[in-house]
């Protein structure tokens, strides 16, 4: 007989009797199941292309990316946002994370915030949410009414919402023009979204992201060509990068960087079209930040 729990709720028969069990043979279970995670997010791709597309559009014209969540949910919204601007050279501002409870439940359980369905609206309008951005909420069950308020309000202002949930279903689904439902089972220990359902959330969070940011020029081939050098190391690694990227000397790396104020695609730019910075810069910006996309435009093949 199927149960009428969530999915998310449910026992999982593999992990039955997982008490008894040695510590082998436990993570053999966990990694079992942690297998079927991938091939779940595989089955969604189609709908998360249709996402992304969607946050490119916004960020073309200026709009941002939000995710909203609770829990486990929340805090993996809030990692990948901040892993942003490291490693694409974007504003914070350009993906947000927003997590029920703010900042102290990044650290610390707290369960009761998720249940206020007009404080993730709230904080919404605190940021100045337009319909020009995009939301996607993440929660493994799907039912927090923090989560779903906020989804709710978005649409109602005409902005494109996503969701991501791992309960066929979810509540949030009935607010999001892009339902990615993830369907990873249930988890080993009943009810313990942490493990494959935040596993997949992840998985699907990095893709959003990253694609966006290969979307609008921030990757030249497979090379993190807009990270921002905050520290010695990544001062290093974007002159490492100019070289990699044009095969000039150290020396003329060094030059590049300086004349470039440390922007690694104007500086390879510069060097692979023979061109100062500044029209370096006027090329990007035709070409949607892209560096293939300018040389292309040039008819210079590398």
């Amino acid at each position: 007989m199927q149960s009428s729990l969530p999915t998310t709720e449910q026992r999982n028969p593999a992990s039955y009797r997982i008490d008894t069990k040695s510590t082998l043979e436990i993570l053999s279970i966990i990694n079992e199941e942690d297998r079927k995670v991938p091939l779940a997010v595989e089955a969604c791709l189609p709908v998360i292309a249709n996402l992304v597309d969607d946050v490119v559009v916004s960020f073309k014209k200026g709009g941002r990316l939000f995710y909203i969540g609770a829990g486990t949910s929340g805090r993996l919204g809030v990692l990948d946002a901040s892993e942003c601007p490291p490693t694409f050279g974007v504003p914070p501002t350009m993906v947000q994370g927003i997590i029920a409870g703010g900042l102290p439940a990044l650290t610390n359980a707290i369960e009761s915030a998720e249940d206020n369905p007009t404080a993730g609206v709230a904080e919404l309008q605190a940021r100045s949410f337009t319909k020009d951005d995009v939301l996607v909420g993440i929660t493994a069950s799907g039912q927090a009414p923090y989560v779903i308020g906020a989804m709710a309000w978005a649409q109602s202002i005409g902005a494109k919402v996503g969701a991501i949930s791992c309960n066929e279903h979810s509540k949030v689904f009935d607010h999001a023009d892009h339902k990615i439902h993830v369907a990873v089972g249930a988890e080993i220990i009943t009810g313990s979204t942490r493990m494959k359902s935040g596993t997949a959330q992840k998985l699907v969070l990095n893709m959003i992201t990253t694609a966006s940011m290969i979307r609008i020029g921030k990757v030249y081939n497979n090379l993190m060509v807009d990270l921002l050098p905050l520290n010695a190391k990544l001062v290093d690694r974007a002159k490492r990068l100019i070289i990699e990227v044009t095969g000039c000397t150290r020396a003329e790396a060094e030059e590049l960087y300086k004349l470039s104020k440390g922007n690694i695609r104007i500086a390879s730019l510069m060097h692979m079209l023979k061109v100062d910075a500044p029209e370096a810069r006027r090329l990007l910006d035709e070409s949607d930040g892209s560096i293939n996309r300018a040389l292309d435009k040039k008819g210079v093949s590398v």
